[in-house]
């Protein structure tokens, strides 16, 4: 598998982003990137970004995080950010990026006692990471994101993202996390989530993501993901969910965890108001208190 590497040079000068990052290799010499804030014995904030942002998505929320006595970790998907880039399409599967994740969040930098922050794919993979070893994780913030099993359709909206994706090579990354956002990025905003693909071949991760959701029964990662369900079912540690009043995605997927997890119930799941697809974006500091919120009180 041909692997690319974003040069350092294009994640100078980025806005509101001086941090330094951490790197740890996997089986096969893929190299994970991640970023950390807040003191090195603070509890853990595993912070999972998704399609197709990088880490630099939390930067409004790790200084809050930190500023609390919590050790926020964000790591880049493989395909993503600072992280190794499998350069073909086919080199990307639902599978092989949880076992990524996995490898890279519990073998490598060995975290425990995780409190999960996952949106987007960031949930698709990390849901995934927990049912395969719950007792890592203790408590989970779900943000606009999902665990699709094959069995309810996403909405048209996506699909239009979709069949976008799948037809354009040079995929405008940082028009399409604009997009998804209620406030305008700035230009240099926008630059900064171009800035892991120097050219169209370093694109391969963003543009397979979303042929890996599954939207049938028979999909590959139906079945992991409604054996991933059942795990959720049992899970009575606490399971927040913050969603947005304006994403069109993933509007009522959250009536979903709380129903069918555990944890979630007794909790009061707060909606961001004024935010869109990526709240991070739009409601970085209310999102992060949320979570500061929930580990101070469980």
């Amino acid at each position: 598998m041909e692997l690319l590497r974003t040069p350092d040079e294009r994640f100078l000068g980025l806005p509101d982003w001086d941090l330094a990052p951490e790197y740890v290799d996997l089986t096969g010499g893929i190299r994970v990137a991640s970023v950390s804030a807040g003191p090195a014995d603070g509890p853990v904030v595993l912070l999972l970004h998704g399609e197709p942002s990088w880490s630099y998505l939390y930067r409004f929320m790790l200084p809050v995080l930190a500023s609390a006595g919590l050790r926020a970790v964000a790591v880049d998907l493989v395909g993503f950010g600072r992280s190794d880039k499998p350069a073909q399409v086919a080199d990307h599967s639902y599978a092989a990026q949880v076992a990524w994740t996995a490898e890279a969040v519990l073998d490598r930098l060995g975290l425990e006692d995780i409190t999960l922050v996952c949106q987007d794919w960031g949930g698709l993979i990390g849901l995934r990471v927990l049912a395969e070893a719950p007792t890592r994780f203790a408590r989970v913030v779900a943000a606009n994101t999902g665990l699709p099993d094959g069995t309810v359709r996403l909405p048209d909206v996506w699909w239009r993202f979709h069949d976008f994706v799948q037809r354009t090579e040079d995929l405008p990354v940082g028009f399409l996390v604009d997009g998804a956002t209620l406030r305008a990025l700035a230009d240099e905003e926008r630059a900064a989530y171009d800035a892991p693909y120097p050219s169209p071949s370093y694109k391969a991760g963003p543009r397979a993501m979303p042929g890996l959701i599954p939207q049938a029964l028979d999909a590959p990662g139906a079945a992991e993901n409604q054996a991933a369900w059942r795990v959720l079912e049992k899970w009575d540690k606490p399971f927040l969910t913050a969603f947005s009043d304006s994403d069109p995605i993933t509007r009522g997927a959250e009536r979903l965890f709380q129903k069918r997890v555990p944890g979630a119930g007794g909790l009061r799941h707060p909606t961001i108001t004024g935010a869109g697809h990526f709240l991070q974006e739009d409601a970085g500091p209310e999102l992060a208190q949320v979570v500061v919120d929930l580990i101070a009180s469980t």
